[in-house]
């Protein structure tokens, strides 16, 4: 199944199937290592909703939920890490 990293639950764990944006917005998404293929798990949520904070290549990373509406993840099929990466 197919979602955008901000509709995300915590603990859900996705592959990266596209970035999209235009301009500095897509290219700042690929500087932080958002790029297709690569393994996220939403590891928190601020109490607002917003920032996110997600692990990917053994690293956290936080971001807005208007970045996150741009990254569009395939869901693991039991919301659970596939590698030590994702814990």
């Amino acid at each position: 199944m197919k979602k955008t990293l901000d509709a995300f639950e915590i603990g859900e764990t996705g592959v990266i199937v596209s970035v999209g944006g235009e301009g500095r917005v897509r290219r700042r998404l690929f500087d932080m290592g958002l790029t297709p293929g690569a393994e996220v798990y939403l590891r928190k949520v601020a109490p607002m909703g917003d920032p996110i904070e997600v692990t990917l290549r053994g690293y956290e990373l936080s971001l807005r939920k208007d970045e996150a509406k741009w990254i569009e993840l395939e869901v693991a099929e039991n919301g659970k890490p596939a590698t030590k990466e994702g814990k």
